[in-house]
């Protein structure tokens, strides 16, 4: 059990950290699923190819559709998210 600071900050316990391998500056996605927070240790490779992606599958859907406004990247953003 943790216990979140007036910070909104939480410790993650040293031997989780250990198990993963996260240390200081590594980047950890949060996000919440359903009554959880989830926390994903990112790796700039994937995050880069996870960006190229999104980026295809915008440019793909503009070139059928024209321009897209926020809420439709946004969208799309989120499908991909959840696939």
């Amino acid at each position: 059990m943790v216990v979140v600071s007036s910070k909104g900050q939480v410790v993650i316990p040293q031997g989780m950290r250990q198990k993963l391998g996260i240390g200081a500056k590594t980047k950890l996605l949060v996000y919440p699923y359903e009554d959880a927070l989830v926390m994903k240790k990112l790796e700039v490779d994937g995050l880069e190819r996870s960006f190229e992606d999104i980026y295809r599958k915008v440019d793909a859907r503009r070139k059928r559709r024209g321009e897209l406004t926020d809420a439709e990247i946004n969208q799309l953003v989120q499908k991909y998210r959840h696939s």
